[in-house]
């Protein structure tokens, strides 16, 4: 079993900049590729970025590329998400996920459903 804690959230203006990690703990032995997900009110959870279980290989949503930036640091079992240029748009819970038995070292997973545990989201909220 793998716990995720997200943290980072908060209040920022629009053009402002955050940044959200995630800590992941106990049986985190092994590789997990990792994503970060975001719920708005009224909408479903909608994919923000993803990346391999080695880092090697990321993606991001087509709303957030040249924005955010998703990276890992294995040794400290913590993804992040660097969120530059913030939106009203990107007012949401964020959710960071891990996925067990990654397959390939460049393969990262896009759809909430390829997941196996989740954190229990951070809020962000961008005000215009």
């Amino acid at each position: 079993q793998v716990q995720l804690v997200e943290s980072g959230g908060g209040l920022v203006q629009a053009g402002g900049s955050l940044r959200l990690s995630c800590v992941a703990s106990g049986r985190t032995f092994g590789s997990y590729a990792m994503g970060w997900f975001r719920q708005a009110p009224g909408k479903e959870r909608e994919f923000v970025a993803a990346i391999s279980w080695s880092g090697g290989s990321t993606y991001h949503a087509d709303s957030v590329k040249g924005r955010f930036t998703i990276s890992l640091d294995n040794a400290k079992n913590t993804v992040s998400l660097q969120m530059n240029n913030l939106k009203p748009e990107d007012t949401a819970v964020y959710y960071c996920a891990a996925k067990r038995f990654p397959g390939y070292s460049g393969t990262y997973y896009t759809r909430r459903d390829e997941y196996d545990y989740w954190g229990q989201g951070t809020q962000v909220t961008v005000s215009s």
